[in-house]
């Protein structure tokens, strides 16, 4: 098994590709929700990927609720600024998902609802909204990496 990322409607196009580039590096599975606010074959996407991106297990996926049906069996943490727990305070475990949504508005009310229980946040001053999409999903999986001792790299 492995961890997994799942970027839902992400808009830019270099923050895509760094990700991509944390997930070959990291052995986590990405997942792209359509629609995307780019075209994969975006120039900037593959510049921020380098040429990393035969080295990412990649999946699209046409909406969450698709994710979800694929993989019942899934635990899902969802970033978000407006969790109470933060990303530090759970316990993570192969195969976890961590769901974040685009870069000008995040989640879905709908989608932070149904995972109000496993919400996470990452701790910040009030000086700005929110940290870098690519930033937020290399700290939380490095995080569960750490956890789980991390597991297959060197």
């Amino acid at each position: 098994m492995a961890l997994h990322i799942v970027l839902v409607e992400p808009e830019i196009p270099a923050n895509t590709g760094n990700i991509s580039r944390t997930c070959a590096a990291t052995g986590v599975h990405l997942h792209l929700v359509r629609p995307l606010g780019f075209r994969t074959d975006d120039a900037s996407l593959k510049r921020a990927g380098l040429d990393y991106w035969h080295a990412v297990n990649l999946e699209y996926h046409d909406s969450f609720d698709e994710v979800l049906e694929k993989y019942k069996d899934g635990r899902f943490f969802y970033a978000t600024t407006k969790a109470e727990k933060r990303y530090c305070d759970f316990n993570y475990q192969d195969g976890d998902f961590f769901v974040f949504g685009k870069e000008t508005k995040g989640l879905s009310e709908d989608i932070l609802e149904a995972g109000k229980e496993t919400r996470i946040r990452m701790p910040m001053s009030d000086a700005v909204r929110s940290l870098n999409l690519s930033n937020s999903a290399a700290i939380i999986v490095y995080e569960a990496l750490r956890q789980l001792d991390f597991p297959e790299l060197v």
